[in-house]
């Protein structure tokens, strides 16, 4: 099955591909062609509406990334770092920022509220500032949600996002890059910081970090993703840094107890910065390191295959 992926790019706007990634155009009609792109979402109840993160707010398609509009909101003039959609409820959607914000939508983008949650404005003694860097819903229950921010740790909303609780004890780093959620009883949280992958299991009260030095060379993780299914494990992409000059893909299916490298071929050329994934097209995963290689699975992650278009710096995937 020929999948439709779209990738953001810094300085590049929004491409995508109608081939599983062997050709690529640019879809910038609407945004404007030099577009820093650091998330994208695409409805899961209707394939061809998506959503892009600007460093000037966020836009939406209608028609697959042919055309595109400003939504206007209180993020204007942020960078918005993650959008996350509500699977039940496609017009419930969230997003977070830099400087650190959350918000929300429940009519499809047209109006977005700012939530109300205490996130650090500043990260003392480091020259940057903080970001919304993952934003996810539980699978299980959409009222649920999780917000890691770089670098100020864990944010947890039990609520749909009206009341929220930081939830960091334990953590190897306050500098959260990926989030994911495993599903079951009792439910695994697992989270990617800059120097380890942690996990826990009573959402957030307490974290074990998996001390991943042990089984991989760069303890650098940058994304955390879990494919349900057969195959039920967790994708970890890693690097020696921000952007590093090295990385690959990492996973596991016990939460961390044993860990298998992917065969991508040689060592991509920066950190493994994100996945993405369509349920309804089951067996294929792309990947992307943040210098612009992408890397396509169609068997779940058992195989990987470096594509041959490169971009400059990629950092959000989707698959339509």
């Amino acid at each position: 099955m020929q999948a439709t992926l779209y990738a953001g790019t810094i300085g590049q706007s929004v491409w995508h591909s109608t081939d599983n990634g062997d050709t690529w155009r640019r879809m910038s009609n609407g945004l404007f062609p030099e577009a820093d792109v650091r998330a994208i979402a695409v409805n899961p109840s209707d394939s061809d509406t998506l959503y892009a993160g600007t460093e000037n707010g966020i836009f939406r398609t209608n028609n697959a990334a042919e055309s595109w509009h400003h939504l206007p909101s209180p993020m204007d003039g942020r960078e918005v770092w993650s959008i996350a959609i509500d699977s039940r409820t496609p017009e419930t959607l969230y997003a977070g920022t830099c400087p650190s914000a959350l918000f929300k939508s429940t009519d499809g983008g047209d109006n977005w509220t700012q939530l109300d949650v205490d996130l650090a404005e500043e990260c003392e003694g480091i020259p940057i500032v903080p970001r919304v860097t993952t934003f996810v819903i539980d699978p299980e229950d959409s009222q649920i949600l999780y917000a890691g921010i770089e670098i100020d740790g864990m944010r947890l909303s039990s609520d749909g996002g009206e009341t929220w609780t930081e939830r960091s004890e334990g953590l190897s780093s306050l500098d959260i890059h990926g989030l994911c959620v495993v599903p079951g009883s009792p439910k695994t949280i697992i989270a990617a910081t800059n120097n380890d992958v942690c996990v826990t299991t009573d959402m957030g009260k307490q974290w074990t970090p998996l001390n991943v030095k042990a089984h991989y060379p760069w303890p650098y993780c940058r994304a955390a993703f879990f494919l349900n299914g057969d195959s039920g494990r967790v994708f970890i992409g890693a690097g020696n840094g921000p952007p590093g000059d090295q990385g690959g893909i990492f996973s596991t299916r016990d939460a961390g107890e044993t860990w298998d490298r992917a065969d991508i071929g040689r060592t991509a050329n920066s950190t493994i910065w994100t996945f993405a994934h369509n349920p309804k097209i089951n067996d294929l995963l792309i990947a992307c390191s943040v210098s612009g290689q992408l890397y396509r699975s169609t068997d779940t992650g058992d195989s990987w295959t470096k594509l041959s278009h490169e971009f400059g710096e990629v950092r959000a995937l989707a698959v339509g």
